[in-house]
Order: C-alpha cells, then sequence, then structure tokens
C-alpha cells in the first residue's frame, strides 16, 4: 500500500456513522473530516456524543477489533479501515487509552514496549534499540536498571507515558489519545503534556480528546466540536473556537479553558473583545475593565454554608493510625481522620498520595494493616457487608469496577434487591434514577456498553439509590461535559444539605474551594494536614509539598495583586468563584 502524498490528509472520514451491535441507534450523522500530517486537533463534545467511538473508528478498531459497523469510509495513512486488519494499521496509527492499566500486558517497561513490536514482527536486531528509543523519548530509560522496572511503580503519569512509548516505538504517522489526564492529578497532567509537546513534528499528527483543556490548548492548533448527536457543530482554531464561540459552546455543554469560564462568568464581554485563553490574559483584561479596580475592595465571603460550620458534628467514621501495606509497599502511613456528621469533606493529593486507599479503608473494602477504622463509633471489623452498605455509598474512581449485572436497569436494583425490597418500590425507585441521571434510554443497555460519562452518571446513581447516610465519591465528575458535572456537583450539594455526609476524592481543587467545607491534604501515604478548606488552600508551603498548586481563583487573585497598578484590599481572602465581583457594572 503506497504512502499518502504530502497534501494527502493523514486521516479522512468520508459520511462516518457507527452502531454498536447490541444498540440500534447510529452514533454520528454522515461525518466528512480531514486532518493533514502535523496538526494537532483536540475533538470536544458534550459526553455521550460519541468522541471515543470516533476515535476507535479512526484508530480502525472499529470495526476491526469491536462489534460495531461502520456506514461511510475511513481512510488512515491512505488505508481504507474497512478492509484492513489491526496489524496493518498499527504501523500507521497508535492510540493511548483513557486508562493506562488497560493496555499494560507485561512485568517491565522494556516488555510493554517490546510487545507491540514483536507482534509486528519487526526484526530481532532492531526490537530492543527502538523500545529503549522510545523510552528515552518519554524519559522513562535514563538507565538500563529504569527499563527493567514494574510498569506498577510508575505514577499515573508515568503509566501514560509508558502508553506512548508503546505507541511511539511503532513509528505511527497518527496518534490517537483518549482523555489521556482524566485520572490524573495536575503535576501528572503537565508532566504528560510537556512530553507531548515534544512529539510535535511535521510528519506526526495528533488527535486528543480531553476536558482539561488548560495543558492541552497550547498545544493544539485546530479544535472540531461535536453536538450531542454526534455531529459536526464547529471547527476552526483555539482562538475561534473559545475566544469568538464560547458561550454557544458552554450552551452544548463543552468545557471550556478555565480562564475563558472565568471572564464569562465575571461578565466580561465576549462581543466587544475576544475572551482571554489564559489566566494571565485574564488577569489583564479585568483590570482594564471599567469599575472593575474600584468593585475589588468589595470583596466579600458571600457564602457562609461554606465556612467552618456552626461547630462539628459528631464524628460517623474516624481512622485511627491506619496502615495499608500492598505486598512490600506501604500505600497508607498511620493516618488519623475524622469524618464528622452532615459535613463536606474533601481530600486531595497526587497521583499515588493514598486518597482511594483511604476512603476505601473507610468503607471496609480494603483490609488495614495496622490501626483500626470506627464507623458509628464500633470498629468496622464488627460490621458485616450489608450493615456498612447500609451507611456508606461508594462510588469508584473507574465505573466498571462496581458493575455486576448485564443492564443498566438491573445494575441500579441490585442494591435493593439484594437488601430484600418488593419489585414495586424497586421498580418506582429504578425509573426515578433513570430519569434523574438521564439514563432512561439505556435501561435495557449493558452498563460496560456505555460512554465514559454515561458509566459515572450510573455509578452515581446505583450509590444513591440505597440511600445512603454517607457518599464517599472518587473523582465523580472525571469524563464528564461541564454540564453533567455541574448536575453531578449540584446533587452532592443537594444530598449534603439534606444531612448525608460527604466525602469526595478529586484533583479539581477549583471545585474543593467551591463546595468543601474542611480538606484532608495526603502526600505519600501520609496525611499532611486536615482542615478547613479556606486556610489549607491559602497554604502554598502546605500545597508545594502535596504536589499541588493552588485553585484557579487564587492563581489569578495572586496575579491581579501583581499586575495592578496600586494595591488591591481584600484579595488575599478571595479562592471561590462566587468571590469574585462582576467585571462589568
Amino acid at each position: 500500500m503506497p504512502e499518502p502524498r504530502p497534501q494527502d490528509p493523514v486521516l479522512s472520514l468520508r459520511g462516518v456513522s457507527i452502531r454498536y451491535d447490541t444498540g440500534e441507534d447510529w452514533i454520528g450523522t454522515g461525518l466528512d473530516l480531514d486532518i493533514r500530517a502535523g496538526q494537532t486537533a483536540l475533538l470536544l463534545g458534550p459526553s455521550g456524543c460519541g468522541k471515543s467511538t470516533l476515535l476507535l473508528a479512526m484508530s480502525g478498531l472499529i470495526p476491526a477489533s469491536a462489534d460495531a459497523e461502520l456506514r461511510g469510509q475511513v481512510r488512515c495513512a491512505g488505508i481504507d479501515t474497512a478492509n484492513a486488519h489491526p496489524g496493518q494499521l498499527a504501523a500507521h496509527v497508535g492510540m493511548v487509552f483513557q486508562d493506562p492499566d488497560a493496555q499494560v500486558v507485561t512485568g517491565t517497561l522494556l516488555d510493554e514496549v517490546c510487545f507491540g513490536l514483536e507482534n509486528l514482527l519487526v526484526p530481532v536486531s532492531e526490537i530492543e534499540d527502538r523500545a529503549i528509543a522510545a523510552l528515552r523519548r518519554v524519559g522513562l530509560a535514563t538507565t538500563r536498571e529504569e527499563v527493567l522496572r514494574s510498569p506498577a511503580t510508575l505514577s499515573g503519569g508515568g503509566r501514560q507515558r509508558l502508553a506512548i512509548a508503546c505507541a511511539l516505538a511503532l513509528e505511527p504517522q497518527l496518534l490517537i489519545l483518549d482523555e489521556p489526564t482524566a485520572n490524573l492529578d495536575p503535576a501528572a497532567s503537565a508532566e504528560f503534556y510537556a512530553t507531548l509537546a515534544t512529539l510535535k513534528d511535521p510528519s506526526r499528527t495528533l488527535i486528543l480528546v480531553e476536558h482539561e483543556l488548560d495543558e492541552a490548548l497550547p498545544l493544539a492548533d485546530r479544535v472540531i466540536v461535536l453536538d450531542r448527536d454526534g455531529a459536526l457543530l464547529a471547527d476552526g482554531t483555539p482562538g475561534e473556537m473559545f475566544a469568538e464561540r464560547a458561550a454557544e459552546l458552554r450552551a452544548h455543554g463543552v468545557w471550556l479553558p478555565t480562564a475563558t469560564e472565568i471572564a464569562m462568568r465575571a461578565g466580561l464581554d465576549a462581543d466587544a473583545i475576544p475572551l482571554p485563553l489564559a489566566l494571565p490574559e485574564l488577569a489583564d483584561r479585568l483590570l482594564g475593565e471599567p469599575g472593575f479596580a474600584a468593585a475589588v475592595d468589595t470583596v466579600v465571603d458571600t457564602d457562609p454554608k461554606r465556612r467552618p460550620t456552626q461547630g462539628p458534628g459528631e464524628t460517623v467514621a474516624r481512622a485511627q493510625h491506619a496502615t495499608v501495606t500492598l505486598g512490600r509497599r506501604g500505600v497508607l502511613d498511620g493516618v488519623e481522620l475524622e469524618v464528622r456528621a452532615g459535613e463536606f469533606l474533601a481530600i486531595a493529593g497526587v497521583n499515588g498520595a493514598g486518597k482511594s486507599t483511604l476512603t476505601r479503608a473507610l468503607a471496609g473494602l480494603v483490609p488495614l494493616s495496622a490501626g483500626r477504622i470506627e464507623l458509628e463509633g464500633t470498629p468496622l471489623t464488627s460490621w458485616d457487608a450489608r450493615q456498612i452498605g447500609d451507611r456508606i455509598g461508594y462510588v469508584f474512581q473507574n465505573p466498571e469496577h462496581q458493575f455486576v449485572t448485564r443492564t443498566v436497569r438491573d445494575e441500579l436494583g441490585y442494591g435493593l434487591r439484594v437488601r430484600g425490597e418488593d419489585d414495586t418500590a424497586i421498580e418506582l425507585a429504578v425509573d426515578a434514577m433513570l430519569a434523574r441521571f438521564d439514563l432512561a434510554h439505556y435501561a435495557e443497555v449493558n452498563p460496560f456498553l456505555l460512554s465514559h460519562g454515561e458509566k459515572r452518571r450510573l455509578s452515581v446513581a446505583t450509590a444513591l439509590i440505597t440511600e445512603p447516610r454517607i457518599l464517599i465519591l472518587d473523582e465523580p465528575t472525571f469524563g464528564q461535559d461541564r454540564a453533567r458535572a455541574r448536575e453531578i456537583i449540584a446533587l452532592v450539594d443537594e444530598l449534603n444539605a439534606a444531612g448525608i455526609t460527604i466525602v469526595m476524592v478529586t484533583h479539581d481543587l477549583q471545585l474543593i474551594a467551591d463546595h468543601a467545607h474542611r480538606l484532608a491534604v495526603l502526600a505519600d501515604g501520609h496525611l499532611l494536614a486536615v482542615g478547613g478548606t479556606a486556610e489549607l488552600l491559602r497554604d502554598e508551603v502546605l500545597l508545594e509539598r502535596a504536589g499541588l498548586r493552588q485553585p484557579p481563583i487564587s492563581r489569578l487573585a495572586r496575579l491581579l495583586q501583581e499586575r495592578a497598578d496600586e494595591p488591591l484590599a481584600g484579595w488575599d481572602a478571595v479562592y471561590r468563584i462566587d468571590q469574585l465581583p462582576e467585571a462589568v457594572a
């Protein structure tokens, strides 16, 4: 098969729609699209519009390796994917999935990268050299000992870099990445995109699906936006899309760059001047707005609910010297933490800090090596699984880890059935959750066939349907479009206001700033601090020790203070979006 000529698109779609064998509806409406060599394209759209499915079609995994029908034509590197086998396409296109662990199949970094080369029958004399070169390219092979490490020893960002190395070793013209930073903390995301930036060159095309845009946007020279039906909504440069059409994209549930979102909520007029895409640009715009300089002196704490509560509630769960060891590796080390009735407690830290392990220990899902967990004043080991489940609902970081049935309807009803609820009550409760989470259309669909965002909504719904007293959520908004994420957090706030205790693990420090009463900060399995959200988020030394950085509003407030001609009173206290005065009188 001849290589495409330089003027030909590396990827060409004509009339493309996809339908899974288990579904009736077509995804997409006959999409036409050309992507040329050297471009870095962001593919955006609301949750469930078919972005991941479209990536599978672009890579040739649909129809070659998935039970789905492709209508129209996809040509990748000049090859019609409908007539190609996976090995033929693997030399031209590499794909990095959202969950890097789903791609790991061997015991060392070197073996992992060699695996694909071996399957393509690359000459033995070339395999190791190409593998080590790819690992060096992503910063994972400075010594011989490093390449013989287990992938399990890498951080989340490191495992994503390993996935890129596996793809790069095959020397593809096209690299496709499906929400590669969805499970990464901000530091790991920055590390990942720094690596990706080194891969940009005229011979390599990158296609990204991403919700967190701040790190990805500087790499992109093209933004392609789909609507809820998978049809092409917009296509242009980042400036054309976000600076000029932000309101339209926002209305369709598309995430915006942080600075653009803040600018819109602050009242900047997008019709007069294009909206800013980065925080320094936003700070300069705000300082130049008539009335803004006077407004900053009126900054007040406008949300008393989020300040320290009227005295702590009773302790409903407690970790006492909680220690967890997996193999020879300490994951949690002597953590002391109280969870108070009715509070919204956030847990933050970088990948590998022990956040998920701590919450799983609180829910009895991970055994302790030392110490103990108490629930309602009783050792957790005294409760059986049913009793714990009646009191604690748990939403996993990876929704698939909690699915146990074959349909969405059965998944929602499972927890009630095992508790002996009658069929009528179960049916009413399930129908209510299907409607509440916009899942009615998928009631008879296998949960594993839902989109990432739909799986997340289902996982939250299954945890809530049993009406737990404590709800633990591990990254509940990842994979959600803007509208769905806001709906989930609004629901969590509503449940908290009704008296349900919330414990949330999240990498989104602005979400923590805007919603949590208290914050626990972890690093390397140790609890560094726990206290009021405002107090800890202002402690830059603490955040630096934890590998975190202040939320965007705090960083914007500091930029405003640094760039203002005169001192701005009150801005040291600003860290939430609702504290930002409107820029335009």
